[in-house]
Formats: structure tokens, sequence, C-alpha cells
């Protein structure tokens, strides 16, 4: 694989980790600016829903941009909303902040994983999206739990700042390592719209919201779910969630593979299958530490094995009108992830921390019944090409 695919997945580690490492930082901005942890929380809110907002949005407006300059302004807009945030004097300001760090992000993301799929040959595109999505589960791994360690050494703005130093880098790095990649054919915002107005693209895009939901309401109430279960604390959790994220990588890693050698169906049957079956079995699985580890591990290979067929399929459906594709999949993503904390607050409210497993497998069986209504063959716009062709890319200057 290029080491130009690694270096736009350092640039999604860059502006995952803006994404993620406000969680590990939450109680000093809390305790700095004067507000509750639960206010503090909306700064993580606040990138969500302008992220899920801005993403098809920007796509559409940037869609004639010749690709580097676009992730290269993408990855400055981010290096400047957390550079803003480390010298943001009060809440409003900083919360204002992150969502300029998440414009940078809704950008960078999807167009990174084009480029990437453009960058290399058609066997391996599914393991090039894998990639570039390994850095944003490197960052899901990393950031709060290093947000956490560093806030304590740094303070908050230290951390912010580091971030923005890290996604400054990650844009000169692209500059000079990246070659040019001309922008798609141009099309019309009706055109590209109606593209994603295709009824197997909006059964996939609703597969990827329900696949997040079903998944992000279990782990966002993990902590309380292992006290629970398995009746563990501190640095065992710890070492529990660390279990999660090394399967995560792992999992993406296959998933690529897999959708390389399949195609994106038939990996998706098997992992979402799988998923309602670790998900499901849960309450039992985690009755021990040793058993709890390895679900973990084998939950968190499953779930994060489906990033990768799902960004290829969308590929496959519309060549043309993919970048957009790509972008409202970002947003169903983060959509998923948003509803996530309220939809478990619910299910916890009414049932308990313990009815949260069973209901996420009820979650991913939906998202099954849309899989296998939308496998069917063919791309949404019969003529458009097959692939983005070799002559849209150039040296680098």
């Amino acid at each position: 694989m290029s080491a130009r695919t690694y270096l736009l997945a350092g640039g999604a580690f860059a502006v995952g980790t803006s994404a993620y490492i406000v969680s590990g930082v939450l109680p000093d901005i809390s305790a700095e600016l004067d507000v509750s942890v639960g206010t503090a929380g909306q700064l993580v809110t606040a990138f969500a829903i302008a992220y899920a907002i801005s993403a098809p949005l920007l796509a559409a407006a940037t869609g004639r941009w010749e690709r580097r300059t676009l992730l290269v302004v993408a990855l400055l807009v981010a290096s400047l909303g957390n550079a803003l945030a480390a010298l943001a004097p009060n809440f409003p300001l900083l919360m204002g902040t992150r969502v300029l760090s998440a414009l940078g992000a809704a950008v960078y993301t999807p167009a990174a994983t084009l480029v990437a799929t453009q960058l290399s040959p058609p066997q391996r595109r599914g393991r090039a999206v894998a990639i570039v999505f390994g850095g944003l589960t490197f960052a899901l791994v990393l950031g709060v739990p290093a947000g956490n360690l560093l806030g304590g050494v740094l303070g908050y703005r230290g951390v912010f700042a580091l971030v923005a130093i890290a996604s400054l880098m990650a844009a000169i790095a692209v500059r000079l390592a990246v070659p040019t990649v001309a922008a798609p054919p141009p099309v019309g915002l009706r055109a590209r719209f109606a593209v994603a107005a295709d009824r197997r693209v909006l059964m996939v895009l609703s597969m990827s919201v329900l696949g997040v939901l079903a998944a992000m309401t279990v782990f966002t109430y993990i902590t309380p779910l292992l006290a629970a279960a398995t009746h563990v604390q501190g640095a065992v959790v710890s070492a529990l969630l660390l279990a999660y994220g090394v399967g995560a990588m792992l999992g993406n890693g296959i998933g690529g593979r897999l959708t390389d050698r399949f195609g994106p169906r038939r990996p998706l049957r098997l992992s979402f299958v799988l998923f309602v079956l670790a998900v499901a079995t849960l309450p039992l699985t985690l009755a021990t530490v040793p058993g709890a580890a390895a679900v973990l591990f084998v939950w968190g290979a499953i779930t994060w094995s489906v990033n990768p067929p799902i960004q290829s399929w969308l590929i496959e459906l519309a060549p043309a009108g993919s970048g957009l594709l790509l972008s409202l999949n970002a947003s169903a993503i983060y959509l998923g992830a948003g509803l996530s904390g309220v939809f478990g607050a619910i299910v916890i409210g009414t049932a308990g921390v313990l009815a949260l497993p069973p209901v996420a497998a009820a979650l991913a069986v939906l998202a099954v019944v849309l899989l296998l209504r939308a496998s069917r063959q063919g791309p949404v716009d019969p003529a458009a090409p097959a692939a983005p062709q070799p002559a849209a890319v150039a040296s680098a200057e």
C-alpha cells in the first residue's frame, strides 16, 4: 500500500483526535471556565451536529476543488479551530471553535477516503479505505485517554494546541507528498443530491445510522454496563476498553481486506450477523473479567469491520457522486453517534442498563433487513464511470 495512503490516515488521526479528545479534558474545561461538566459535554454535541450537517453541504460546495488543495485547506481549518480553542477566553467562544474544527473534519475525512481509493489500484481500494479509517480508529483508542493524561500536565489549552500543531503538520505533509488529484467532472447541485435520493443509497445510509446507533448505544454506557455485569471499575475498565480499541483497529483492517476479496455485501452480512450475536449475549459474556476482555476485543473488531465495505458499496453504487455519498455517510455516522446517548438514556431509564445489549441487537437486526433489501447489483447511474480514471491524478509539484 502506498505511503501516501498512510499519510492521509495521519490526517484522519489528527481531525479524529480533535473530535474525541474533548471527552478526556471535560473536567479541566468545567473548572477553568466555570461551567458544569454536563454543559462542557455539549462541546462534543456541537462538534457532532456541525459535522453531520456540514459534511454533505460542504462536499457539494467544494465539488470542483482540486482534491489535494481541498485536503490541505480542510486540515488548516481544523488546525485553526483547535488553535483558537486553546486561546478562547470563555465557553461560548470555545463552542464556536469546536464548530470551526468540525467543518474542517467534515471536509477532510470523506475527501481523504476518496483520494485514497483514487491513488490505489482497484483490487486494493477496500484496504485503502480501511487505512484511512484506521486513523480515526487510532484517534478513538488514544484520544480520550491521551486527553486525560496530557490535560493533567498541559491543561486543556495545551491539549488543543497540540492537536492544532498535529493538524498543521498533516497539512504540510499532504501538500508536499500527495499528488494533485483533479476534481470529479462538474455535476449540478440537483444532480448531486438526486444520486443521494436513490432507494439503495438511502437504505445503505439508513443501515449506517442503525449500525452506529446499535454500537454506540451500548458503548456510550459501557462503564455502567461493566459495573453492573462484571462488577469492575477504575483501571480494570480502562484495560477492558483498550481491548475493545485493539479489536477495533484489527477489525477495520480485516474489513478492508475482505472487501477487496469478496466485495462489500458478503463481509457486511457476516459482520452484522456476528454483531447481533456478540451484542445480544453481552450480559452473559461480561460475567467475568477474562470473558469481558475477550468479548470486547471481538465486539470491537466486528463493529469497526463494517466501515470499509459500507464506504466501498457507496462508491460502487454511484462512482460519479461518491464524494457526496461519502460525506452523507459521515453525517450518518455522527447522527447515529449523536442519537445513541439520548436513546441509551431512555432504555436505561425504562428497563435498566442491562437492557441495552438486547435493544442494540434488535437495532442491528433492522440494519440486516435493510442490507438484504439493498443488495442489488449495479450503480445508481449506469452511465457513470466504474472508477476514477488514472488521468485524474497528476504528479506532485
